[in-house]
């Protein structure tokens, strides 16, 4: 297991992040249990959660990932210092969450305090936000004028960002975390955090995690050098595209209790006809060279510059011991040229 600088947190994570949404719904206590002690033998440290978790969300699942993760915490409380935890505040929209409304000082204080007893812990190691309060080109919003920045509050935004970072500089002082990042936001979001946190000496964002995969590269290289020169760590989550990637779905397939068998909150919009053909044509790559197309795009993605740790979730053990196979698995320069002409046929297939 490699591990890598969270930004400039000073903590050491593990090139895999274990990822956490389905348990509480696709699983349950004992399979949590035995992902984490699985993970943590293979070398893993890092583990990511949310307050909304499980997926889909509802609210009858909210928050209960966080609580598993906290039974497993109190059985093994001597492990907790070898263990970095990260959870996310949620953004608006969701009416079972604080009515829906946006991030305020005052929710991060709540969801704080909230997290902390469902996990069980004194502290939190990572804090994030799990998405900004505007509209974000993120969950297939990425094409021309499906957002529409110019019709933002820019001042208003820039106010709330403060209001919320003074929040978490609260928390830290109070010990209740230890570092903040954020989740699907762009260049103007960091830069504008970076700033803010210069300004009136609060705490530094020291990582960002978005989606990216082979189906979905847009932060390459952009945002990602941002990433890199302003020392925050990037953290792909949803490497597989939703589960894409593993080629299960091709064809319209939908097999019983995985996650596009369920209704999804933001519909199946990785679900393309340009997205089946791009999927086809890595599990051909994968065939011809002895992997899985889970696999390929698993070691595609731990190789890209910038990338700290790589969120992965499973349902099963057995897919969770395949994904970890990947990233031992060294690119060769002719399979990477083989990916790259696909990448370059379908830069942005849904």
């Amino acid at each position: 297991m490699e591990y890598r600088r969270l930004g400039s947190s000073g903590l050491q994570v593990s090139q895999i992040c274990l990822g956490s949404m389905t348990w509480g719904l696709q699983n349950n206590q004992h399979d949590a249990d035995e992902q984490i002690n699985f993970a943590l033998a293979k070398g893993v440290n890092f583990i990511d959660t949310a307050e909304m978790y499980a997926v889909p969300p509802s609210p009858d699942t909210y928050g209960k990932t966080e609580q598993i993760i906290g039974s497993w915490l109190s059985r093994h409380k001597e492990k907790r210092a070898d263990v970095i935890i990260a959870t996310k505040i949620a953004g608006g929209g969701l009416p079972w969450i604080r009515g829906g409304a946006p991030i305020t000082g005052q929710a991060v204080s709540a969801a704080i305090d909230a997290s902390l007893q469902r996990l069980q812990s004194d502290y939190i190691d990572l804090y994030q936000l799990h998405w900004p309060n505007r509209v974000s080109p993120h969950f297939g919003k990425h094409w021309p004028n499906l957002t529409t920045p110019s019709k933002e509050d820019g001042s208003a935004e820039v106010d709330g960002m403060l209001d919320i970072l003074q929040a978490i500089g609260d928390a830290v002082k109070a010990g209740k975390i230890r570092h903040f990042g954020l989740s699907d936001d762009t260049p103007w979001g960091i830069q504008t955090y970076l700033r803010l946190a210069e300004l009136h000496n609060l705490p530094k964002v020291v990582s960002i995690q978005n989606e990216f995969s082979l189906l979905h590269s847009k932060d390459w290289p952009y945002l990602i050098e941002q990433c890199i020169h302003e020392d925050i760590a990037y953290l792909p989550w949803s490497p597989l595209a939703g589960g894409a990637l593993s080629g299960k779905y091709l064809g319209g397939a939908r097999p019983e209790g995985t996650r596009w068998s369920l209704v999804q909150r933001q519909g199946l919009f990785r679900d393309t006809p340009l997205s089946n053909e791009a999927i086809k044509a890595y599990a051909d790559i994968a065939a011809r060279h002895q992997l899985t197309p889970a696999q390929l795009a698993l070691a595609w993605c731990n190789q890209i510059d910038g990338v700290t740790s790589t969120i992965i979730g499973a349902t099963s053990m057995a897919q969770l011991k395949e994904n970890f196979t990947a990233f031992s698995l060294p690119l060769s320069a002719e399979l990477k040229a083989e990916i790259d002409a696909v990448l370059k046929r379908y830069p942005a297939p849904f």
